[in-house]
This record gives structure tokens, C-alpha cells and sequence, in this order.
């Protein structure tokens, strides 16, 4: 199961291809955010200092990844380059990204939308720790990879975000 760059790999949530051991991929653990690579042994971000939205962006490098990213006329991403996570950490305050690389196949947008809208829905009520509960999460991607292509607005994706947090439990993913 998957929903855009998310994906569930030998029982653990992650954005990014973690099925090869040359990429960068973002671990969703109890405790935070861990990011995998190949020329490191990783590190941790606890969901505590996780304090303002999450975006996603793709390309290369993070610094030239401004835009949302294209997207093709069939409705997916475009750019094969990887992706980054930005959000703002607290306790020291800064701007933070996250890097993954992608799987070999293509990513619907609505479904790279549809997980953006997640993680920000999580960040504003404080829930941003639930991601690391693995049944959870699974409910919230199957009811958002399960959703009807409508309309693509701020407002839709935010109650599909809304609609999937409900679906996943009483307490969120």
C-alpha cells in the first residue's frame, strides 16, 4: 500500500524508497521522524520540535525547490529528482528539510497532495505523533488512496484529510 511517496515497507511507514540501500527515505517511528541515507547512520527529529506545517517539494536539492513541483497532464508528479519534507523545528527555531528519493514508480499528485494535507491537518491538532502508530496510518492511507479524484482545492483536501483522520481511529492515525 501506498499514497504518493508514502509507503509501507517491512512493517514501518516511510516517505521515500526504502527498498534500496543507496536512497534517502524519512522513517515515521513513535519518537519522531528519522531520516535514512547512504552516506549516514541517520538521525532522529522527536515530534516535539516539529512545529509548523509540513510541505512537500520536489527536486534535487532543497534550495532550488520553491515551486510545488510540475506535474503531467495525466496528473502526476513529474520531476524524478527526489523530494524534500520542509517544516519549522523549534527549541533552537529553523527552517528544516528532510530528503527522500523516490520509488521507481510514478506518484499520483492527488495522492502526494493528499498526504501534505495529512501531515498538516496532524501538525495544527497536535497530533503529528500518531504517525508513528503503523495500524493507524494504514487506515488514514487506505482512506486516502481510496478517494474519488474530485475537485483538488485547498478545502477538499483538507476534509479528505479530516474524513481520513476520523476514519482511522478515535484518536487520529
Amino acid at each position: 500500500m501506498s499514497l504518493g511517496p508514502l509507503e509501507l515497507t517491512d512493517g514501518r511507514w516511510g516517505v521515500g524508497d526504502a527498498t534500496r540501500s543507496d536512497t534517502h527515505w524519512v522513517e515515521f517511528r513513535p519518537d519522531g521522524l528519522y531520516q535514512h541515507g547512504p552516506d549516514s547512520e541517520g538521525y532522529l527529529v522527536p515530534w516535539s520540535r516539529v512545529m509548523d506545517g509540513i510541505r512537500i517539494t520536489w527536486g534535487k536539492h532543497s534550495w532550488s525547490t520553491n515551486s510545488r513541483g510540475m506535474y503531467t497532464f495525466k496528473g502526476r508528479v513529474a520531476t524524478r529528482g527526489g523530494g524534500w519534507l520542509h517544516m519549522t523545528l523549534r527549541h533552537p527555531y529553523e527552517d528544516h528539510q528532510l530528503r527522500f528519493d523516490q520509488h521507481t514508480r510514478s506518484y499520483r499528485a492527488v495522492d502526494a497532495l493528499r498526504l501534505e494535507s495529512l501531515l498538516r491537518l496532524l501538525v495544527t491538532e497536535g497530533k503529528l505523533p500518531l504517525l508513528g502508530d503503523v495500524e493507524r496510518v494504514r487506515r488514514a492511507a487506505a482512506y486516502l488512496a481510496d478517494g474519488k479524484n474530485r475537485w483538488i482545492t485547498g478545502r477538499s483536501l483538507r476534509q479528505a484529510a479530516a474524513e481520513a483522520l476520523a476514519a482511522a481511529g478515535p484518536d487520529g492515525p
